[in-house]
C-alpha cells in the first residue's frame, strides 16, 4: 500500500464562517513544507509492544499571512488516518520570534480524516506562521531483514519550496532510494539524511518515492542514540551531545529543533 500524504485544505476560522484555504490562499499562502520520513526512528510514546518496525513522519510548515489584518483562527489539515496503526505523536506551533514552541490541543475528525487546531498567537500581516505535526504508522513492509516503503506526496496547493527528507536508520545497510536523491547530508551522530528539494510545486503535483534497506537491529535509532549518549554522559556530566537530547531536555518533540533549523536554512536560500 502506498503511503499517501494528502493535505487537501487549510481552513482559517475567523469571526466569520470558515474559509477554505484552497479557495482563499491570498490570505494564507504556504511558503515552505518540509516532510521528514524516519523509518525505525522511534516508537510512539504509548507503544507497549515493541515488536514491529515503526515509521515516524513529520510535517514542518511555514505559511505567510498575505492580508493586511492580523489573523488568528483554526488550521485544518487532512492526514493519512487510514494507514495501519496511525497515531498522532506531537503537534505544535511557534511564536513569531521562534523562541517558543506551543504544544497544541488538537481535534481529530476521523470521518473527515483531518486534524485541526487554533493558532496559539495572532499571525501579523506579512508574518510567517510555523507548525510541526508528528505521526506514526506501521506502513513499513518487512520481509525478514529487508524493509520497503512506498511513499507518495500530493501537493494540496501551490507551495514555494517542498523539502522531502529520508533518514537512514542507525545500523541500516544497503539503503536505496528511487529516484536517486541529489543531496545527502552527513550528521555528527552518524545518521545520513537524503533530501529532495522541489521549488514552486503546483497544486495536485505528485512526488513518488520508494525506499528499501536491510537492518537486523530491532531497536529504534533513538534508543541506540540514547544509550550512546548515556555512555558519553557517564564520562562527562552535563554534556548534551545531540539535538535529540536537547529536544528531550527542552520538553519539545524530536522534530521541533530540526524544524527551526531547516526552515531558517531554507529561508536563507
Amino acid at each position: 500500500m502506498k503511503k499517501h500524504l494528502f493535505i487537501f485544505s487549510i481552513v482559517l476560522a475567523l469571526m466569520c464562517p470558515s474559509i477554505s484555504f484552497a479557495e482563499n490562499n491570498t490570505i494564507l499562502s504556504m511558503e515552505e513544507l518540509t516532510i521528514q520520513v524516519m523509518p525505525e526512528f522511534a516508537y510512539h510514546p504509548s507503544d507497549q509492544k515493541k515488536d514491529h518496525a515503526p515509521l515516524l513522519i513529520g510535517y514542518q510548515g511555514s505559511m505567510v499571512n498575505n492580508s493586511d489584518q492580523p489573523q488568528k483562527g483554526q488550521i485544518e489539515i487532512p492526514l493519512p488516518m487510514g494507514e495501519k496503526n496511525f497515531r498522532i505523536g506531537y503537534v505544535a506551533d511557534y511564536s513569531a520570534d521562534l523562541q517558543k514552541a506551543y504544544e497544541i490541543e488538537y481535534i481529530i475528525d476521523r470521518d473527515k480524516g483531518t486534524i485541526s487546531w487554533t493558532t496559539s498567537e495572532e499571525i501579523a500581516p506579512k508574518e510567517r506562521y510555523k507548525f510541526v505535526i508528528e505521526f506514526y504508522t506501521d506502513s513499513l513492509k518487512v520481509n525478514k531483514e529487508k524493509k520497503t516503503l512506498s511513499y507518495q506526496f500530493k501537493s494540496f496547493t501551490d507551495i514555494g519550496l517542498v523539502n522531502v527528507t529520508f533518514t537512514q536508520p542507525s545500523k541500516a545497510k544497503k539503503m536505496k532510494l528511487t529516484p536517486a536523491p541529489e543531496e545527502k547530508q552527513n550528521h555528527a551522530d552518524g545518521d545520513n539524511t537524503f533530501s529532495y528539494l522541489f521549488q514552486n510545486v503546483k497544486a495536485g503535483e505528485e512526488k513518488n518515492f520508494t525506499l528499501t534497506y536491510e537492518r537486523s537491529e530491532t531497536k529504534p535509532t533513538t534508543e541506540l542514540t540514547n544509550n550512546k549518549n548515556s555512555e558519553k554522559q557517564e564520562k562527562k556530566e552535563n554534556k548534551i551531545s545531540t539535538s535529540l537530547a536537547l529536544g528531550a531536555f527542552c520538553g519539545v518533540s524530536v522534530l521541533s529543533l530540526g524544524a527551526l533549523t531547516i526552515l531558517i536554512r531554507n529561508r536563507k536560500k
